[in-house]
């Protein structure tokens, strides 16, 4: 899988004059040449004498319909909080709202608007299937929505009134979330660029960029988004394609299967059986991802149930008294159990989850549904069959077996 890092220095400027003939501030040949996905820019008098396609209480108005996708993030500046509510909204709602420090997104606007899609004639020298939407925020003083990373492209146009961007092109700049708000912002923000956008302004922004923006005072912005896919998604509507195609007898295959030399284990010649199976699709995968995966898949494939954790949660002590006492161990029913050699020990897969343990507990989980230890486990194994346990896969019953 590729990564995107968006380079931190180039001799070409950062900020430019726009015109009517070049609202870009140069040819789009030479703006794709030189910045689309590669460095941001900000164009001064992008759309000069900008007229605002609709009014904010035209896009409160569409935060009230019931399809349309919409937001309202507020912020709380002495406490450094954050709150997102999600549409649809009531009329009543936006009355209750504080004087400032809020903003209200509404999505796919030009879908509903047909002055609001006029806003994308002058990007057409980009593929149409590249062009997502265009968003448009509202804002009150100090609104905004906090300091992100978009992974996609983004023209930031200011509409009405202004707004502070800064944004942070260090791409070693830490880009951990913060765990406080349901929103995904950054943890740490600095930023290295910052400029007040007036109307007409317009600032690009290429993936992997951090910024934040904040009204000064109430205004609207319109945010001009590209359709990007995660390479995962790629992949998976890709696979899910291929497979409609496959007719159902194409199965994975072992004619050439021998005794089992220890139970559960899915060994070397299995993989290499499920390599043949998949042909160069499982040369997307290293070929220990590729056995995780494998195990991962194999011990949920067509299960009708699953196992789930107890009510109550068992303890270190509980554990080892219960064992004390000649406490034995149950497989849940609906539990598959399989492992795979790893260095340094096993990676032990039950119905789907995956736990490290050592190869001869891999071997004895894996061996009978029923099991009894004869010897006190070390700490590490403690640590397996807790989890084990917790997780529903084992059950403790009492009084022994052997």
């Amino acid at each position: 899988m590729t990564s995107r890092r968006v380079p931190t220095h180039t001799s070409l400027p950062i900020e430019v004059e726009g015109s009517r003939r070049y609202p870009l501030g140069m040819p789009p040949a030479d703006f794709l040449d030189n910045y689309w996905q590669k460095h941001p820019l900000l164009i001064r008098g992008a759309f000069a004498g900008f007229q605002l396609p609709l009014q904010a209480d035209d896009l409160a108005g569409l935060a009230c319909e019931e399809m349309a996708l919409s937001r309202i993030v507020l912020r709380d500046p002495e406490k450094d909080r954050w709150e997102a509510r999600q549409g649809p909204f009531a009329e009543s709602d936006f009355g209750k709202l504080p004087t400032d420090h809020w903003t209200l997104l509404v999505q796919d606007v030009d879908k509903w608007d047909p002055d609001v899609a006029a806003l994308l004639n002058p990007f057409r020298f980009l593929p149409s299937w590249r062009i997502d939407d265009v968003m448009v925020s509202y804002a009150e003083d100090g609104g905004g929505v906090g300091a992100h990373v978009d992974q996609y492209d983004v023209f930031l146009l200011q509409g009405q009134g202004r707004r502070c961007w800064a944004i942070d092109i260090d791409p070693d700049a830490p880009k951990d979330f913060r765990d406080d708000v349901e929103l995904r912002l950054l943890r740490h923000f600095t930023s290295s660029h910052e400029w007040l956008l007036e109307p007409g302004d317009m600032l690009y922004l290429p993936p992997g960029i951090a910024h934040e923006g904040m009204a000064k005072g109430a205004g609207m912005t319109f945010s001009i988004g590209m359709r990007a896919p995660a390479e995962s998604e790629l992949l998976l509507d890709l696979a899910e394609h291929v497979a409609e195609q496959l007719p159902d007898e194409l199965r994975y295959q072992d004619p050439d299967l021998r005794p089992a030399p220890t139970p559960g284990e899915i060994d070397e010649s299995a993989l290499n059986r499920l390599s043949a199976s998949l042909g160069p699709a499982s040369q997307l995968l290293p070929r220990d991802a590729l056995a995780e995966w494998f195990g991962c898949f194999i011990t949920r494939y067509r299960s009708a149930q699953f196992a789930a954790p107890p009510k109550r949660r068992r303890s270190r002590t509980q554990l080892l008294n219960a064992l004390a006492s000649g406490a034995t161990f149950v497989r849940h029913p609906w539990t598959r159990f399989a492992w795979v050699r790893r260095r340094g020990g096993a990676t032990l897969f039950a119905s789907g989850t995956t736990y490290r343990c050592t190869l001869s507990m891999a071997r004895w989980l894996c061996s009978e549904r029923i099991q009894h230890l004869k010897t006190p486990p070390d700490e590490a194994a403690q640590d397996v069959l807790l989890a084990l346990i917790n997780d529903g896969h084992l059950a403790l019953r009492r009084g022994s077996t052997g």
